[in-house]
């Protein structure tokens, strides 16, 4: 186990805050001795922003170019928390440097620089991991518990969806978010969560039909400042018309069965619904991002519903509880900011060379990214051919 590691993050926008908090909490949960942890730097273009995100959350200094944080020698860890077309360069450059990378999703905005990602962490010394959050909440971690443990058995069905409305408002500014063809919009910004969510618990998607995308507002006011985030800032009078998708539908199969999709980041009054449903062999069991420390659970006996639909608070049981929480006691609450701690930790409990029985789950490889992005790939293909089912590309 190293004595020392030193972190920064790239990106001090509204990911790159929740990156920066969480490695200064992630010592606090789980279980296990650490290496002595520095949190060095915070790198962001807008300096003012670095700056502050810097000073909030105990970082020693603040950076305007990331080629700073690759030739540091006193950074081993980096948080790259940027636009997704500037993954590539910017992973690639700290991997070589011999940096060990935690790269939020997706993974990059093309299946060929993807490719290329995977090569280069398959070439490095360094361990190179993914940020899906959602698989930190106890609630999906359960119900993955309990289909493959056999309480409810192999999934028939499911029904899947993330609901947001942070681009609800046509005044909302012109941001790179709203940049880029079909399918890089709502689709590859809360649908990349929410293709891993269904693989997390129903297996590998391997085809997808029924295409389709929606874009409600068709240009945006351009900002007169930066923005960060979904932050809404003053903006001018002229706009640029908005390249991609406001919402997208599809439908999956996986290994045992199918289901459907749908993501949308037009859904009024919802700022941040994550939700699914699984119909398995032997009950079914849903799941709510707005409460992500419960579960509705039904079991059958024969065919029969045995229970009902019944709610279930889970408590110290649980992991992500026991040994992440303070309080750790039923319905005390947990949500997405801790699941990025426990991100945090986990890939800290990797870098130091603990055994995964040991540690909280692994963080997602980089070949995850890539698959998720092929899955993107053959919906936007669907959706071009009129619904047709498309493969995924192994």
């Amino acid at each position: 186990m190293p004595q020392r590691l030193g972190i920064a993050v790239i990106g001090a926008g509204m990911a790159g805050r929740a990156h920066a908090s969480a490695w200064r909490a992630a010592p606090t949960v789980g279980t296990g001795e650490l290496p002595e942890l520095e949190l060095v730097s915070v790198c962001d273009l807008a300096g003012d922003l670095a700056a502050a995100t810097a000073a909030r959350y105990g970082f020693s200094r603040h950076d305007t170019d990331w080629q700073n944080i690759v030739d540091a020698d006193d950074i081993d860890i980096v948080s790259v928390v940027v636009a997704n077309s500037l993954h590539k360069e910017i992973v690639e450059a700290l991997l070589a440097a011999g940096k060990h990378v935690l790269c939020e999703k997706p993974l990059t905005d093309t299946v060929d620089d993807a490719r290329a990602m995977v090569a280069a962490a398959e070439d490095s010394t360094s361990i190179a991991r993914l940020g899906f959050t959602y698989r930190r909440s106890p609630g999906l971690a359960a119900i993955r518990d309990l289909i493959n443990d056999g309480t409810l058995g192999e999934v028939h069905h499911v029904n899947a969806w993330y609901w947001t409305d942070y681009a609800c408002s046509p005044t909302a500014p012109m941001s790179w978010r709203y940049k880029g063809e079909l399918g890089s919009g709502a689709l590859a910004d809360v649908g990349s969560h929410l293709t891993d969510t269904v693989e997390f618990l129903a297996g590998p998607i391997s085809s997808v039909s029924g295409g389709r995308f929606h874009t409600a507002i068709t240009s945006r006011p351009l900002p007169l400042g930066h923005v960060v985030g979904h932050d809404h800032v003053e903006v001018s009078d002229e706009f640029e018309p908005v390249g991609n998708d406001d919402y997208a539908a599809f439908g999956v199969e996986f290994p045992t069965g199918s289901g459907v999709l749908q993501v949308s980041r037009i859904a009024a009054g919802h700022p941040n619904s994550l939700g699914i449903e699984v119909f398995c062999a032997n009950g079914s069991a849903s799941f709510d991002f707005r409460f992500p420390g419960q579960i509705v659970l039904n079991q059958t006996i024969d065919g029969h519903a045995a229970t009902g639909l019944t709610t279930i608070q889970l408590g110290p049981e649980h992991p992500y509880i026991a040994d992440g929480l303070a309080m750790a006691a039923p319905g005390v609450g947990v949500g997405q900011n801790d699941g990025f701690v426990f991100q945090a930790r986990a890939f800290l409990d990797e870098v130091a060379g603990r055994a995964e029985a040991d540690s909280l789950p692994r963080c997602a490889r980089f070949s995850e990214g890539l698959h998720a992005l092929q899955v993107r790939d053959a919906v936007i293909a669907s959706a071009g051919d009129n619904g047709a089912a498309k493969e995924v590309a192994a």
